[in-house]
């Protein structure tokens, strides 16, 4: 196995530093030089700047392929299966969703943050984390029944039986999956995430339009589980023995872990209270509104989350290790206003159009869904917020701050969601789980903030602006939609050109404030989003240079 280490990190991470970096020609990126790698002939055609382009845009397009494919499924699965039914499904895999992050124990987590010894520590996660997936599967088949009596349901006790599986099956991927993303994989990108996405797409909706019912997402998700495990090994090329697994080792790694599998385990509880709370406090098909319109909501959001989560953790790790405090505050204001910008355009779009959009794709009988969905529209600009923050306090190696915003969401959260569900029924606890969502973000931002030595001014002046500019498109739109489109009560071509016309509306005008509060944003991003596609253009029949296991020499070192 190709030993990843500090050397190879330094030229993965400028990766992300292209992505949190500044939006103009000026950043200065660290320089490689490639000569003693590569053969002469071969080095025209490797320039750095250009490979990097072509991985960010690469992993931008198989994001969007993956949801893209992810939405396509949803809406089929919507027109062919009830919401009862997938209020049953959710129901019966709320035990497996939780014990997942048992099986892991944040010993990922360590993986990917390891700089020294990583064969040894590979081999040890491998070890760890197939006990604990054996053992939690029996765990979750002797409970299976349990979960049945609760939802007083026989057949949400057989969905629960029938998946604990996954558990096992989900240990199989966390040391590939931690060993791609320490090298920033764009094969892990381009070829797992739209391989899981298809196969389970492929697989449900056949099995759903012949008539299966239920049971056509629990063999989907089986399936897709089988794909994600040989995808990852086949990518990672790593087979176990190849390193020594010890106690000392796995005490070092759950050490750095803890924190961040106490905050997993305290998001899966509250998923499954949330689930036992519908579910029990209202019915099947709520919970399957519910289960909808919060996958909904989460759809346009996923994209900045995931790149943040694959990239941002091991990019302010590395900045962190320089021992440059100016160059990590910044990175984390890059990055931060970034995220706010994109998520607080789709929060606004998703109040505007948000159940309309439901009902003209999946259909007037899941408008509650689409009620849920807007209710739900702060879940997007809070999970922005979080993801920032979790990697930049996870890079810096303070996960033990990680512990608060654990403690906040759960308590907070259920106590919303009692409130909401007893006061506004379905709609309280889209409500609950948006205010949960922005009462938490800011929270983990505060945190991140005192450990990023951020400014508050500076803080502001990187969050504010998308805010109001967001407000003021609401405002116009919402106007326009609700007095003069009513494009959910339109034929659906009609209704969809409708909803077209109004989303572009609600896009320009956004652009159009932000450029009179911060022209810098807007012009930085048009100016990298040129780049990105420039030079993805430009190196498409470039060859690609094959580097085995040389020495990478920054400009510090040639210097």
């Amino acid at each position: 196995m190709h030993r990843f280490d500090r050397e190879d990190r330094d030229r993965v991470t400028i990766r992300a530093y292209e992505i949190i970096g500044r939006y103009d020609d000026t950043v200065e990126l660290p320089r490689y030089d490639l000569a003693p790698a590569i053969e002469p002939a071969q080095a025209e055609g490797t320039n750095l700047g250009k490979r990097i382009g072509k991985v960010a845009a690469a992993s931008a397009l198989a994001l969007i392929f993956g949801e893209l494919v992810s939405l396509a499924q949803t809406v089929a699965l919507a027109r062919l299966l009830s919401p009862a039914e997938v209020g049953m499904f959710a129901a019966g895999t709320v035990i497996t969703m939780l014990l997942t992050t048992f099986v892991e124990g944040g010993l990922r987590s360590g993986l990917v943050q390891r700089e020294d010894h990583v064969a040894d520590a590979a081999e040890t996660v491998f070890r760890a984390t197939l006990l604990n997936g054996v053992v939690v599967t029996l765990g979750a088949l002797a409970a299976a029944p349990v979960i049945g009596l609760l939802f007083h349901s026989r057949t949400i006790g057989l969905i629960a039986a029938t998946t604990s599986g996954f558990l096992l099956m989900f240990s199989l991927t966390n040391v590939p999956e931690a060993l791609l993303q320490r090298e920033f994989s764009v094969k892990r990108r381009v070829i797992v995430g739209p391989a899981v996405s298809v196969s389970f797409a492929v697989v449900s909706v056949v099995l759903a339009a012949c008539g299966f019912g239920v049971w056509s997402m629990v063999v989907g998700t089986y399936v897709s589980y089988v794909v994600w495990v040989i995808a990852v090994w086949w990518l990672a090329r790593w087979r176990p023995g190849r390193g020594r697994a010890t106690v000392r080792m796995w005490r070092e790694l759950a050490r750095f872990g803890s924190p961040v599998v106490v905050n997993m385990i305290g998001a899966r509880a509250q998923t499954m209270i949330e689930a036992a709370v519908v579910g029990r406090g209202l019915n099947s098909a709520s919970l399957g509104f519910y289960r909808y319109g919060q996958r909904i909501a989460q759809i346009p959001v996923r994209f900045i989350v995931e790149v943040g989560a694959v990239s941002l953790f091991p990019a302010f790790a590395r900045i962190a290790e320089e021992g440059d405090p100016s160059r990590l505050s910044g990175a984390y204001l890059r990055a931060i206003r970034l995220t706010t910008f994109g998520a607080a355009a789709l929060s606004g779009l998703i109040i505007v159009f948000g159940e309309q959009t439901v009902v003209l794709v999946f259909g007037a009988r899941w408008r509650e869904a689409g009620a849920v969905v807007v209710a739900m529209a702060g879940l997007g600009l809070g999970k922005a917020w979080m993801s920032v923050g979790e990697e930049a306090i996870k890079g810096a190696g303070r996960t033990a701050l990680l512990n608060w915003q654990t403690a906040v969401e759960l308590g907070l959260g259920i106590g919303l969601l009692l409130l909401g569900i007893h006061f506004f029924g379905l709609i309280g606890v889209g409500l609950a789980t948006s205010a949960t969502m922005l009462i938490v973000g800011v929270l983990v931002t505060a945190l991140a903030r005192s450990v990023m030595g951020v400014r508050i001014r500076d803080l502001i002046r990187a969050v504010g602006p998308p805010l109001p500019a967001a407000a003021i498109a609401i405002g116009v739109t919402w106007v326009l939609e609700h007095r003069v489109l009513h494009s959910d009560h339109r034929p659906i071509l009609l209704g969809l050109a409708l909803l077209s016309t109004g989303v572009l509306a609600f896009v320009v005008l956004y652009l159009l404030v932000m450029y009179v509060l911060a022209p810098d944003i807007i012009v930085g991003i048009f100016r990298l989003a040129g780049r990105l596609t420039g030079r993805l253009r430009r190196n498409s029949g470039a060859p690609r240079a094959i580097i085995p296991n040389a020495r990478l020499r920054t400009s510090r070192e040639t210097n």
